[in-house]
Protein backbone atom coordinates (compact mmCIF):
# COMPACT_ATOMS: atom_id res chain seq x y z
CA UNK A 1 0.00 0.00 0.00
CA UNK A 2 1.23 3.34 -1.16
CA UNK A 3 2.03 5.91 1.84
CA UNK A 4 1.25 9.03 1.06
CA UNK A 5 3.28 11.90 2.09
CA UNK A 6 1.47 14.62 4.05
CA UNK A 7 1.27 17.81 2.27
CA UNK A 8 3.45 20.73 4.35
CA UNK A 9 1.41 23.50 5.97
CA UNK A 10 3.41 27.08 5.17
CA UNK A 11 3.45 29.44 7.78
CA UNK A 12 3.20 32.67 6.54
CA UNK A 13 6.20 34.92 8.27
CA UNK A 14 5.21 37.65 10.29
CA UNK A 15 7.64 40.67 9.17
CA UNK A 16 6.92 44.17 10.73
CA UNK A 17 6.29 46.99 8.39
CA UNK A 18 9.18 48.56 7.07
CA UNK A 19 8.73 51.87 9.26
CA UNK A 20 8.57 49.77 12.60
CA UNK A 21 12.20 47.70 11.44
CA UNK A 22 13.46 51.42 10.89
CA UNK A 23 12.78 53.12 13.33
CA UNK A 24 13.91 50.82 15.81
CA UNK A 25 17.21 50.40 14.09
CA UNK A 26 17.53 54.22 13.75
CA UNK A 27 16.80 54.29 18.00
CA UNK A 28 19.65 51.49 18.71
CA UNK A 29 22.20 53.12 16.16
CA UNK A 30 21.68 56.33 18.13
CA UNK A 31 21.43 55.00 21.38
CA UNK A 32 24.92 52.96 20.65
CA UNK A 33 25.95 56.35 18.87
CA UNK A 34 25.22 59.21 21.58
CA UNK A 35 26.16 56.62 24.55
CA UNK A 36 28.72 54.38 23.70
CA UNK A 37 30.48 55.58 20.71
CA UNK A 38 30.86 59.40 21.50
CA UNK A 39 32.18 58.85 24.96
CA UNK A 40 34.72 56.66 23.83
CA UNK A 41 36.08 58.75 20.74
CA UNK A 42 35.85 62.33 23.23
CA UNK A 43 38.11 59.95 25.97
CA UNK A 44 40.85 59.76 23.15
CA UNK A 45 40.50 63.26 21.43
CA UNK A 46 40.90 64.50 25.34
CA UNK A 47 44.25 62.76 25.91
CA UNK A 48 45.96 63.52 22.81
CA UNK A 49 45.07 67.45 23.09
CA UNK A 50 48.66 67.46 23.13
CA UNK A 51 50.00 65.09 20.76
CA UNK A 52 51.64 61.95 21.56
CA UNK A 53 54.37 63.52 23.44
CA UNK A 54 51.57 65.06 25.85
CA UNK A 55 50.22 61.53 26.42
CA UNK A 56 53.07 59.72 27.12
CA UNK A 57 54.12 62.34 29.58
CA UNK A 58 51.06 62.19 31.49
CA UNK A 59 51.64 58.40 31.61
CA UNK A 60 55.20 58.51 32.70
CA UNK A 61 54.62 60.68 35.44
CA UNK A 62 55.64 59.09 39.05
CA UNK A 63 52.22 59.01 40.28
CA UNK A 64 50.39 57.64 37.06
CA UNK A 65 53.71 54.71 37.48
CA UNK A 66 52.77 54.54 40.82
CA UNK A 67 48.81 53.96 39.98
CA UNK A 68 49.23 52.01 37.38
CA UNK A 69 51.39 49.58 39.10
CA UNK A 70 48.96 49.74 42.22
CA UNK A 71 46.47 49.00 40.07
CA UNK A 72 48.04 45.81 38.43
CA UNK A 73 49.23 44.15 42.17
CA UNK A 74 45.59 44.43 43.30
CA UNK A 75 44.19 42.88 40.09
CA UNK A 76 46.46 39.99 40.62
CA UNK A 77 45.94 39.44 44.23
CA UNK A 78 42.27 39.37 43.34
CA UNK A 79 41.84 37.68 40.26
CA UNK A 80 43.63 34.26 41.10
CA UNK A 81 42.18 34.64 44.81
CA UNK A 82 38.05 34.99 43.05
CA UNK A 83 39.00 32.35 40.39
CA UNK A 84 39.81 30.07 43.47
CA UNK A 85 37.36 30.65 45.37
CA UNK A 86 34.61 30.96 42.00
CA UNK A 87 35.82 27.05 41.18
CA UNK A 88 35.37 25.45 44.41
CA UNK A 89 31.98 27.10 45.27
CA UNK A 90 30.60 26.44 42.03
CA UNK A 91 31.49 22.69 41.90
CA UNK A 92 29.93 22.25 45.54
CA UNK A 93 26.96 23.94 44.90
CA UNK A 94 26.78 22.43 41.18
CA UNK A 95 27.77 19.06 42.22
CA UNK A 96 26.31 18.60 45.17
CA UNK A 97 23.96 18.70 48.35
CA UNK A 98 24.31 20.23 51.70
CA UNK A 99 23.40 22.19 54.45
CA UNK A 100 23.23 25.47 53.55
CA UNK A 101 23.55 25.84 50.23
CA UNK A 102 21.06 28.15 49.17
CA UNK A 103 22.72 30.69 51.91
CA UNK A 104 25.77 30.09 50.15
CA UNK A 105 24.49 30.77 46.94
CA UNK A 106 22.38 34.09 48.44
CA UNK A 107 26.32 35.38 49.56
CA UNK A 108 27.74 34.64 46.56
CA UNK A 109 25.22 37.18 45.30
CA UNK A 110 25.69 40.00 48.30
CA UNK A 111 28.23 42.36 46.20
CA UNK A 112 26.11 42.79 43.47
CA UNK A 113 23.17 44.04 45.82
CA UNK A 114 25.34 46.17 47.95
CA UNK A 115 27.01 49.73 46.92
CA UNK A 116 30.33 49.72 46.52
CA UNK A 117 30.56 52.58 48.90
CA UNK A 118 28.95 50.79 52.03
CA UNK A 119 31.57 48.24 51.50
CA UNK A 120 34.23 49.88 51.72
CA UNK A 121 32.48 51.89 54.78
CA UNK A 122 31.85 47.96 56.36
CA UNK A 123 35.98 47.30 56.06
CA UNK A 124 36.48 50.77 57.70
CA UNK A 125 34.00 49.79 60.22
CA UNK A 126 35.84 46.08 61.00
CA UNK A 127 39.63 47.32 60.58
CA UNK A 128 39.98 51.12 60.79
CA UNK A 129 41.59 52.82 63.75
CA UNK A 130 38.21 53.14 65.82
CA UNK A 131 36.45 50.03 63.99
CA UNK A 132 35.98 46.68 65.77
CA UNK A 133 39.83 45.08 65.13
CA UNK A 134 41.64 48.23 64.78
CA UNK A 135 42.95 48.11 68.59
CA UNK A 136 44.41 44.71 67.85
CA UNK A 137 45.75 45.78 64.36
CA UNK A 138 47.22 48.72 65.97
CA UNK A 139 48.74 46.68 68.44
CA UNK A 140 50.64 44.27 66.37
CA UNK A 141 51.66 47.16 63.68
CA UNK A 142 48.72 46.13 60.99
CA UNK A 143 47.65 48.37 58.63
CA UNK A 144 44.78 47.69 56.20
CA UNK A 145 42.76 50.61 56.18
CA UNK A 146 44.87 53.34 53.95
CA UNK A 147 46.99 51.09 52.84
CA UNK A 148 47.50 48.18 50.09
CA UNK A 149 45.53 45.01 51.81
CA UNK A 150 42.18 46.90 52.45
CA UNK A 151 42.41 48.12 48.61
CA UNK A 152 42.74 44.77 47.97
CA UNK A 153 40.17 43.57 50.93
CA UNK A 154 37.57 45.77 48.85
CA UNK A 155 38.53 44.70 45.25
CA UNK A 156 38.44 41.08 46.17
CA UNK A 157 35.28 41.98 47.67
CA UNK A 158 33.18 43.52 45.05
CA UNK A 159 34.64 40.79 42.54
CA UNK A 160 33.65 38.22 44.40
CA UNK A 161 30.39 36.92 42.36
CA UNK A 162 32.09 37.02 39.05
CA UNK A 163 33.78 33.56 38.29
CA UNK A 164 31.04 31.64 40.46
CA UNK A 165 28.31 33.11 38.47
CA UNK A 166 29.57 31.82 35.15
CA UNK A 167 30.45 28.57 36.29
CA UNK A 168 27.33 27.84 38.56
CA UNK A 169 25.10 27.58 35.73
CA UNK A 170 27.35 26.33 33.31
CA UNK A 171 28.50 22.79 36.04
CA UNK A 172 24.93 22.79 36.93
CA UNK A 173 23.93 22.42 33.22
CA UNK A 174 26.12 19.67 32.33
CA UNK A 175 24.83 17.34 35.06
CA UNK A 176 26.97 14.93 36.99
CA UNK A 177 26.42 11.48 34.74
CA UNK A 178 30.95 11.79 33.75
CA UNK A 179 31.53 12.15 37.28
CA UNK A 180 29.86 10.13 38.67
CA UNK A 181 30.91 7.36 35.75
CA UNK A 182 35.06 7.94 36.45
CA UNK A 183 33.92 7.28 40.56
CA UNK A 184 32.37 4.05 39.21
CA UNK A 185 35.83 3.26 37.43
CA UNK A 186 37.57 3.74 39.89
CA UNK A 187 39.15 7.71 40.01
CA UNK A 188 39.12 9.35 42.93
CA UNK A 189 37.42 13.05 43.75
CA UNK A 190 40.85 15.08 42.37
CA UNK A 191 41.04 12.75 39.44
CA UNK A 192 37.54 13.29 38.61
CA UNK A 193 38.01 17.16 39.03
CA UNK A 194 40.90 17.74 36.87
CA UNK A 195 40.25 15.64 34.14
CA UNK A 196 36.74 15.95 33.26
CA UNK A 197 34.77 18.73 35.38
CA UNK A 198 37.81 21.40 35.05
CA UNK A 199 38.22 20.88 31.11
CA UNK A 200 34.21 20.68 30.98
CA UNK A 201 34.69 24.12 32.22
CA UNK A 202 37.20 26.51 30.96
CA UNK A 203 35.11 28.85 29.15
CA UNK A 204 33.15 29.83 31.86
CA UNK A 205 36.18 29.79 33.71
CA UNK A 206 38.13 32.41 31.25
CA UNK A 207 34.75 34.32 31.15
CA UNK A 208 34.79 34.57 34.60
CA UNK A 209 38.85 35.93 34.93
CA UNK A 210 38.39 38.24 32.09
CA UNK A 211 35.34 40.05 33.75
CA UNK A 212 36.49 39.47 37.09
CA UNK A 213 39.66 41.35 36.01
CA UNK A 214 37.82 44.40 34.10
CA UNK A 215 36.31 45.00 36.98
CA UNK A 216 39.35 44.65 39.69
CA UNK A 217 41.28 47.22 37.82
CA UNK A 218 38.19 49.58 37.12
CA UNK A 219 36.55 49.57 40.51
CA UNK A 220 36.37 52.99 42.23
CA UNK A 221 33.57 53.26 44.83
CA UNK A 222 35.05 50.55 47.11
CA UNK A 223 38.57 51.48 46.86
CA UNK A 224 37.65 55.19 47.26
CA UNK A 225 36.52 54.94 50.70
CA UNK A 226 39.67 52.68 51.86
CA UNK A 227 42.43 53.77 50.10
CA UNK A 228 42.54 57.37 51.82
CA UNK A 229 43.85 58.62 48.46
CA UNK A 230 47.34 59.04 49.29
CA UNK A 231 49.09 60.16 45.92
CA UNK A 232 51.81 57.95 44.64
CA UNK A 233 51.17 54.97 47.39
CA UNK A 234 46.85 54.07 47.47
CA UNK A 235 45.71 55.50 44.68
CA UNK A 236 44.41 53.22 41.75
CA UNK A 237 44.40 54.40 38.13
CA UNK A 238 40.26 55.37 38.69
CA UNK A 239 41.02 57.23 41.99
CA UNK A 240 43.89 58.45 39.78
CA UNK A 241 41.65 59.63 37.28
CA UNK A 242 39.88 61.86 39.69
CA UNK A 243 42.83 63.50 41.39
CA UNK A 244 44.12 64.50 38.16
CA UNK A 245 40.73 65.79 36.30
CA UNK A 246 39.87 68.00 40.47
CA UNK A 247 43.36 69.42 39.37
CA UNK A 248 42.31 70.51 36.02
CA UNK A 249 45.16 68.38 34.57
CA UNK A 250 42.97 67.30 31.71
CA UNK A 251 44.90 65.92 29.46
CA UNK A 252 46.46 63.75 32.13
CA UNK A 253 43.20 62.46 33.27
CA UNK A 254 42.00 61.23 29.99
CA UNK A 255 45.73 59.71 29.19
CA UNK A 256 45.21 57.11 32.49
CA UNK A 257 41.81 57.47 31.55
CA UNK A 258 42.25 55.70 28.21
CA UNK A 259 43.97 53.20 30.18
CA UNK A 260 40.75 51.49 31.38
CA UNK A 261 39.27 52.59 28.16
CA UNK A 262 41.77 50.15 26.02
CA UNK A 263 41.09 47.45 29.04
CA UNK A 264 37.12 47.47 28.33
CA UNK A 265 38.21 47.09 24.50
CA UNK A 266 40.53 44.57 25.18
CA UNK A 267 37.94 42.69 27.60
CA UNK A 268 35.35 42.81 24.58
CA UNK A 269 37.22 41.82 21.90
CA UNK A 270 38.58 38.79 24.30
CA UNK A 271 35.11 37.71 25.18
CA UNK A 272 34.05 37.98 21.79
CA UNK A 273 36.48 35.70 20.16
CA UNK A 274 36.43 33.16 23.37
CA UNK A 275 32.38 33.38 22.34
CA UNK A 276 33.64 32.59 18.64
CA UNK A 277 35.95 29.61 19.32
CA UNK A 278 33.42 28.12 21.83
CA UNK A 279 30.80 27.69 18.82
CA UNK A 280 33.36 26.60 16.57
CA UNK A 281 34.84 24.46 18.75
CA UNK A 282 31.39 22.78 21.05
CA UNK A 283 29.43 21.74 18.28
CA UNK A 284 25.35 22.18 18.51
Amino acid sequence: METVSPIPISHPTIRDPLVVRATLLLVAVAFAVLFLLVPLLAVFFEAFQKGITGYLAALGKPASLSAIQLTLLVAAIAVPANLIFGVAASWAIAKFDFPGKTVLISLIDLPFSISPVTSGLVFVLLFGARGWFGPLLSAWNIKIIFAVPGIVLATVFVTFPFVARELIPLLTSQGSDEEQAALSLGANGWQTFWRITLPKARWGILYGVILCNARAMGEFGAVSVVSGHIRGLTNTIPLHVEVLYNDYDYVGAFAVASLLTLLALLTLLIKAFLTWRRADLVPG
